[in-house]
């Protein structure tokens, strides 16, 4: 088990892929853990560096009282990019972990080459909406909201499936200080002026069926990005790395091609002469 000692806060992570390789970076979503990938890494090309970390208050990960601020979880990716010597990452940022993206991106473009930015957008809901949440999970705990957030999270076909008890004990079982802590982070961030600023490759990533953030919320915002790519994964909700994730690692490895994301003689400069003597 990989535990990063930042100093104020310790980070579990992990790694897979080639050590040598470049640099994917994947950042998770609210009330889930770094199993969150665990379907997708596998299908995706070998020779990538695959890292992978739990936020501050999520899986084995320190939690820290709250509440936290998103400048403390972008920090956080920061320092411990910083600490495992990335430079010139892919940063894959679902929900949550998209808004993480979207702030190195603007505060650290040396570690950040480009980037996926899935199921997210520059502003998510209102701040209202989240100090309302935030006050019933103090209250009343994250059991009594859970069976609503499954339905944001996945399409009907998923949830009359097994595996839906998993995700479902996995968002319940995060710390309530986790959680709410980072409710908090989201509605205090509005990234809609920095993000239109940002010119690097990004891939917006949709689920038709997503609750949390539909498709045209996603599509905003990858609108603010020049030239961006959008790509809408069909019957898949919140967390299409869960229900598709053949689509998602095929779209996945295709954007990291497209960008020339690898070692090597010719990957940075010009990735599509690749294999074009002139």
């Amino acid at each position: 088990m990989n535990i990063c000692d930042l100093g104020d806060i310790r980070l579990h992570w992990r790694e897979d892929g080639d050590p040598a390789g470049a640099p994917v970076v994947f950042a998770n979503s609210l009330g889930t853990d770094l199993r969150l990938w665990d379907k997708v890494i596998p299908l995706l090309p070998q020779g990538y560096r695959y890292i992978r970390y739990d936020k501050r208050g999520h899986g084995l990960s320190d939690c820290p009282p709250g509440p936290y601020s998103m400048g403390a979880l972008v920090r956080d990716a920061e320092r411990l990019l910083d600490a495992l010597e990335v430079r010139d990452c892919v940063f894959v940022g679902l929900s949550i972990g998209g808004m993480i993206a979207q702030g190195l991106a603007i505060k650290r473009l040396d570690l950040v080459r480009a980037m996926v930015i899935s199921n997210t957008a520059a502003k998510i809901g209102t701040a209202e909406m989240w100090h309302t949440r935030i006050a019933a999970a103090r209250d009343g705990g994250l059991a009594p909201m859970a069976d609503a957030v499954m339905e944001r999270w996945f399409s009907r076909a998923f949830r009359q499936g097994p595996e839906l008890a998993g995700w479902r004990n996995m968002m319940v079982r995060t710390p309530l200080e986790g959680y709410v802590g980072c409710c908090a982070a989201i509605a205090g961030t509005d990234f809609y002026t920095p993000t239109s600023g940002l010119t690097l490759p990004t891939l917006a990533i949709a689920g038709s069926e997503d609750g949390s953030t539909p498709p045209d919320l996603v599509r905003e915002t990858a609108d603010l990005i020049r030239g961006s790519e959008f790509h809408l994964i069909r019957g898949a909700g919140h967390l299409p790395c869960v229900e598709a994730p053949e689509a998602y690692a095929a779209r996945l490895a295709q954007f990291l091609e497209r960008v020339g994301h690898a070692q090597g003689c010719c990957g940075h400069d010009h990735p599509h002469n690749h294999g074009h003597h002139h």
